[in-house]
């Protein structure tokens, strides 16, 4: 959820340029509408994964069947098993796709979710970057651009107070238990790689 540049603003002069940063994480943590959308997520995607997973054991079980009778059946016996684990693995990988896939539910749901979230950020992040004036927003989550940062340069507390949101109630211990409770997906799970793309809570854009 890291992005190394929040929000740039143009500018008609290089000189005195102005920068600040926030941390993304931190002004999360102070979201429940975020906790909550984490949870419904990960409940859905647990849901799912176990619906999944319960038939390529099912498929699992019938391979082992179909091995240890396959040489007591008919050629006819044979292929007739041999099109039905078929049928079930093409309808496992059809409803893989369809949660977890790139355009797939678990991805609808988490734009439908979170989606109002970080415009709900953004929109504070603008007012406060051009009420201060500053060219570039770093976004502090993002440690391998930042290997200094002044805490006079803060300006996470500022976007919470613009969310109408108290900074210092943090959220931590719930984001964190909410995390840990997402499985990470195994080979030949139902997550594909299109699951595991994590976005920052804000994408960058430009300012009017």
């Amino acid at each position: 959820m890291c992005l190394a540049i929040l929000a740039t603003f143009s500018s008609t002069t290089l000189n005195a340029q102005k920068f600040a940063f926030v941390d993304s994480k931190y002004i999360l943590s102070h979201v429940p509408e975020y906790q909550q959308a984490q949870a419904e997520i990960n409940k859905l995607s647990k849901q799912w994964q176990k619906e999944i997973e319960t038939k390529y054991e099912t498929i699992e079980r019938l391979e082992k069947s179909y091995q240890a009778e396959k040489i007591l059946l008919t050629d006819e016996m044979r292929k007739k098993r041999e099109e039905e684990m078929e049928q079930k693995r093409i309808e496992a990988k059809e409803l893989q796709k369809k949660k977890f896939g790139v355009d797939g539910e678990l991805f609808k749901k988490r734009e439908e979710l979170i989606k109002p979230i970080q415009d709900r950020i953004y929109e504070a992040l603008q007012e406060v970057a051009t009420a201060g004036s500053y060219m570039v927003v770093f976004d502090k989550s993002n440690h391998s651009n930042m290997l200094y940062t002044n805490p006079k340069q803060d300006a996470s507390d500022k976007v919470l107070k613009k969310m109408g949101l108290k900074p210092g109630e943090v959220l931590d211990e719930e984001e964190k238990s909410e995390g840990e409770n997402e499985e990470t997906p195994k080979e030949g799970s139902p997550q594909d790689k299109g699951k595991g793309d994590t976005k920052s809570p804000v994408p960058g854009r430009k300012g009017k």
